[in-house]
């Protein structure tokens, strides 16, 4: 599955949907409809803690189109040599997202609400969003992801970053994250114990640089760190790791957008 710290965070807030706002910038005086395509190039695909590729190169496209708050995205990963335990080995492209969002402000706040679809290798399922941000030192974004087909459950992330100018145009830009996993059935996601899983899950650390080349390209290297943040999440993401003894990961690539 994919990011939303792929899609929000990393994830949805890529989306098209502006959870983040800058002085002077708000998106409902966005009045012409915009589009972004970015394809990003990564060492390893993580998400959510899981470990869904290793020791190969993942491609991962992204096309985004937008206009007065509504948008509309499609992202997909492509792996360059899909580990073994895979279902298809020779299947290299195995997921493709698809995200629809509408946000709107109310004073030092922005909102988010959406629907994504994730059609997978393996069972497809289906998440309903909600994200509020503000516009504040730090910028804190609650995100809440409901899970109500093949993985049903919750799962809530609170990030925080802030962007430091290198240069007249570049930015250095530091993230960090925490998720809160909770599965409705022990089938799903279970504790050491068998019992449905319920705690807090994965953190993630971010650092990465905002690299305009001209008016419609920027280019954005990132490396980031995934950890567990309980015994729990170390039991569990160890056992769905590629190997079965990893719990936390660094990992990182490059990204280059085109938007107009």
């Amino acid at each position: 599955m994919s990011a939303v710290a792929k899609k929000l965070m990393g994830g949805v807030a890529a989306a098209g949907v502006c959870l983040v706002m800058s002085s002077g910038m708000a998106c409902a005086e966005e009045e012409k409809p915009t589009a972004d395509l970015t394809v990003g190039a990564y060492s390893q695909y993580i998400w959510r803690g899981f470990e869904l590729s290793k020791d190969s190169i993942v491609v991962q496209p992204s096309m985004t189109v937008a206009y007065k708050g509504f948008s509309a995205n499609l992202w997909g990963n492509l792996d360059t040599d899909p580990s073994s335990g895979t279902t298809d080995e020779s299947n290299n492209w195995n997921e493709t997202d698809m995200t629809l969002a509408y946000g709107w402000e109310m004073g030092p706040a922005a909102f988010s609400v959406g629907y994504i679809y994730y059609a997978l290798e393996g069972d497809d399922t289906q998440e309903f969003f909600a994200s509020a941000a503000l516009d504040t030192l730090l910028a804190p974004t609650l995100t809440v992801y409901r899970d109500t087909d093949a993985f049903p459950g919750w799962y809530a992330t609170l990030g925080v970053s802030h962007s430091f100018p290198v240069s007249e145009e570049i930015t250095l830009d530091l993230g960090a994250l925490v998720g809160y996993l909770a599965a409705d059935e022990a089938t799903t996601y279970a504790e050491a114990d068998g019992s449905k899983y319920s705690n807090f899950h994965d953190g993630v650390l971010s650092v990465g640089l905002t690299v305009p080349v001209n008016q419609y390209i920027t280019v954005t290297p990132k490396i980031s760190y995934t950890f567990a943040l309980s015994s729990d999440a170390e039991d569990l993401m160890r056992d769905s790791s590629k190997d079965g003894n990893d719990d936390d990961f660094i990992y990182g690539g490059v990204a280059v957008s085109l938007a107009f």
